[in-house]
């Protein structure tokens, strides 16, 4: 499937044809009350001790979209986030260390565990985003079969994929702290609620 997703998402970019408009885009975004977390470190994963994971439910309109991930991508890409990518979420436990990353899901629904093997696992669903500052664990424990996920991560940052070992953690309790925070949401840019709960929690 992933590698039909490719095949289309390029088509759209070199013909134009079934690629939503920036204003299509925008009218596909409802306001929803960010639902946001701070994970503590376990000693494998570090997750992020300043700045919180932040969940928006259902804030794609995505039901009567051509082509659903496509929202997302010029969503993103219009408040700075780059980079995008058409998958899954990795079914195994991993995290960035220099970079923050967003999730947008554009089809079908999963169960993912966000913030470490202790954390409470919750279901995602197709119109839903979440916003992972860096070193938040993440990984997928079931999808359904159209499950479809549209990655992308702001313009600074390097990315890395960590996967839990000791010496990883031990770099990226120094490396975290030292991300850059984003400029704009990458789906409301630069009125989103993002911005004001990560300057709240970083002070």
């Amino acid at each position: 499937m992933y590698v039909i997703e490719t095949i289309k998402r390029t088509a759209e970019r070199i013909t134009g044809m079934g690629k939503p408009s920036p204003n299509e885009a925008r009218a596909s975004v409802q306001e929803r009350k960010p639902h946001a977390r701070i994970f503590r470190a376990d000693g494998t994963i570090p997750n992020n001790p300043a700045l919180p994971f932040v969940l928006y439910r259902g804030v794609v309109r995505v039901r009567d979209a051509a082509d659903p991930a496509a929202l997302f991508e010029i969503l993103f890409e219009a408040s700075g986030w780059g980079d995008s990518w058409r998958n899954g979420i990795y079914d195994y436990i991993h995290y960035h260390s220099r970079i923050h990353e967003v999730l947008g899901i554009a089809r079908g629904r999963a169960r993912v565990r966000f913030g470490g093997n202790r954390a409470t696992p919750v279901e995602v669903k197709a119109g839903d985003v979440a916003i992972l500052p860096a070193g938040t664990g993440h990984h997928c424990l079931k999808a359904s079969k159209d499950f479809l996920v549209v990655g992308a991560y702001p313009p600074f940052g390097t990315y890395d994929e960590c996967t839990g070992t000791r010496e990883e953690y031990e770099r990226a309790r120094v490396t975290i702290p030292r991300v850059r925070r984003p400029t704009k949401d990458p789906v409301f840019g630069r009125a989103g609620p993002l911005l004001a709960l990560w300057r709240k929690r970083a002070r």
